[in-house]
């Protein structure tokens, strides 16, 4: 049978390398998105607001598919809002397909907040021993990804489809607009440091600086989901899925400032948050594109202070058991610091950053 899916979030950093790696595979691919960014060539663009249960009946009342791909979230104010509203788009989106079409298999990407908890009381409470598993279950707090698998559970029970759900660490991959981005955030943030002839200095806590940690590549999860789409030992099951290889802050900082030419400031322990330091870069930022002729001079279309802030700044370990995937069968790897570099070149060639 032929392999048609939908991608929810088709313009963000998972769902742009999920539809690259799916067109090359032969697939039928629609994009579903509110139409902000730019799609992706060969990806049937689908326009809807997804906490509008009407808006996506209506986009999607001719969209014909066996695949459901969750690779979106909306931030909200407060987690009880982001359980609502995150909720919502996934049973929007099944609700929908559901009473049209028969659908195969549905995964959904949320992310190790499963483990350490969303970000308002983030890493706040009791988190599970590292590595993290997915036989640690859920966190006796609330979460809008265990609401999304909840929808999810209940519509897979409903219309007969199978499942994945899959935990990403922070994600490196290319998509300008996208809001949580530390790759493309760290690039204009050395390309600053560069034009300003200032130390690269490290934002976050001296757990990140020192302890491992392990990231994930967006083309590695998008051969991921494809393999937990068309794998009978991945059927209805939750799988981590990061790159394969672990590293230190202390030593990737110095890796990142190396490529770009600049000076890794010495780490005194002190968190330095990006978002308190970034005040004046937009402007900035305006002098880098005009001086280079870069395509954007927003820079808040490409860099998310806040989300690296988040990232980098947490006070413990974080990294990520990979022994479940192993075991059913997926077995691909990518080196972090390969990841990072190649996610520059291609920013380089998309005149993103110079050159």
């Amino acid at each position: 049978m032929h392999h048609r899916a939908l991608i929810v979030g088709a313009s963000g950093i998972v769902g742009r390398a999920l539809a690259d790696r799916l067109l090359s595979a032969g697939w039928t691919v629609f994009g579903l998105s509110r139409g902000l960014n730019a799609g992706v060539p060969g990806c049937r663009s689908v326009v809807a607001d997804l906490a509008s249960a009407e808006s996506v009946a209506a986009a999607t009342a001719s969209v014909d598919v066996n695949h459901v791909f969750f690779t979106v979230w909306a931030r909200q104010a407060n987690e009880k809002e982001n359980i609502r509203v995150n909720g919502a788009m996934v049973r929007n989106v099944l609700d929908s397909l559901g009473r049209r079409v028969k659908l195969e298999h549905v995964a959904l990407v949320t992310g190790l907040k499963h483990y350490l908890g969303p970000f308002e009381t983030y890493a706040s409470g009791a988190v599970p021993d590292t590595p993290f598993r997915e036989s640690q279950g859920r966190q006796p707090v609330e979460n809008f990804y265990y609401e999304q698998e909840d929808r999810l559970f209940d519509a897979a029970a409903r219309d007969g489809f199978t499942w994945s759900v899959h935990r990403p660490h922070t994600v490196i991959g290319f998509a300008p607009g996208n809001a949580m981005n530390m790759g493309q955030t760290l690039a204009v943030y050395a390309t600053l440091c560069r034009h300003a002839g200032r130390p690269f200095v490290f934002p976050g806590s001296a757990a990140q600086w020192n302890g491992l940690t392990d990231m994930t590549d967006a083309r590695l999860l998008a051969r991921h989901l494809e393999w937990a789409s068309t794998s009978e030992a991945a059927r209805n099951e939750d799988f981590n899925v990061v790159n394969g290889d672990v590293f230190r802050w202390k030593t990737m900082w110095g890796e990142l400032a190396g490529y770009f030419g600049i000076e890794a400031g010495p780490f005194d322990g002190i968190v330095r948050p990006l978002e308190g330091r970034m005040q004046d870069a937009a402007d900035q930022w305006r002098e880098v594109a005009a001086k280079y002729g870069l395509a954007e001079p927003d820079i808040y279309r490409l860099a998310s202070w806040w989300h690296t802030d988040a990232d980098l700044g947490r006070p413990m370990e974080v990294v990520t058991d990979m022994t479940k995937s192993r075991k059913a069968g997926f077995l691909d790897y990518q080196g972090t610091p390969d990841a990072f570099f190649d996610l520059f070149e291609r920013l380089k060639a998309e005149r993103l950053i110079p050159g």
